[in-house]
């Protein structure tokens, strides 16, 4: 009977940071009282243990990428993370921290922002903008992004040239648009990634693909992305 009531409890350390001090504070929760993923768990936290307790949520769906975080070692949606006995949560790695589990996302939506992420076309024409089925399919496994940052967050380059380097998940988008068979400003859009810091600061050491909670495939978007250019710039 012990055995079986310590299943039902699971020991959660969270990293705390308010104004720069920080902590790990842990936590013991009932998994009976939750739900069944470690977002369930930081609301059952914040609910009726710590209102302090400091995270972002929205949708519950892996949709909007808003709860990313590091848990166990991992970039990952805590909305589809399912509660283990022992758990470590951290915010995103290597990002200013606003507080707690709250990373500070402005230099990567400046970043997103600076791709022009929409449809750019200079047709005059009040007809349909047709694009072709096949073409259509190009764009499979880039539009799904939910920009929640765990691919970016889990690189190496990314983590010591932000400033520079876009990192997998802006220069996916990136190549999104650069592969839209609707989109017209292809060449300038090629030359603006065409960079050795914003784009070949990437190393192909997959982190990217390794994390991202979508089962998508950074790495395979900015290989494309480089030879393109290489086909069509130099």
């Amino acid at each position: 009977m012990n055995f079986i009531r310590k299943n039902h409890f699971s020991t959660i350390n969270i990293y705390r940071n308010n104004k720069n001090k920080v902590r790990i504070d842990k936590f013991s929760i009932n998994k009976e009282e939750t739900g069944t993923m470690v977002l369930d768990a930081l609301i059952h936290i914040k609910n009726n243990i710590d209102k302090s307790l400091g995270f972002r949520r929205s949708c519950r769906e892996g949709i909007c990428g808003s709860c990313a975080m590091n848990i166990n070692g991992k970039n990952k949606l805590a909305c589809l993370t399912p509660i283990e006995n022992k758990m470590s949560i951290y915010p995103l790695p290597h990002m200013p921290i606003i507080r707690d589990l709250i990373p500070d996302m402005k230099n990567f939506y400046k970043q997103y922002k600076e791709i022009k992420p929409w449809l750019q076309n200079n047709k005059t024409t009040l007809s349909e903008n047709y694009q072709s089925i096949q073409d259509r399919k190009k764009l499979d496994g880039m539009y799904e992004c939910i920009l929640c940052a765990c691919c970016s967050t889990s690189c190496p380059s990314y983590w010591w040239n932000s400033d520079k380097y876009l990192g997998p998940a802006v220069l996916m988008q990136a190549y999104r648009w650069i592969a839209d068979s609707r989109d017209t400003n292809t060449k300038e859009r090629l030359e603006f990634v065409n960079d050795a810091m914003k784009l070949y600061k990437c190393k192909t050491i997959m982190n990217c693909t390794n994390t991202c909670p979508k089962g998508l495939n950074p790495g395979k978007a900015i290989g494309e992305l480089k030879l393109k250019i290489e086909n069509e710039l130099h």
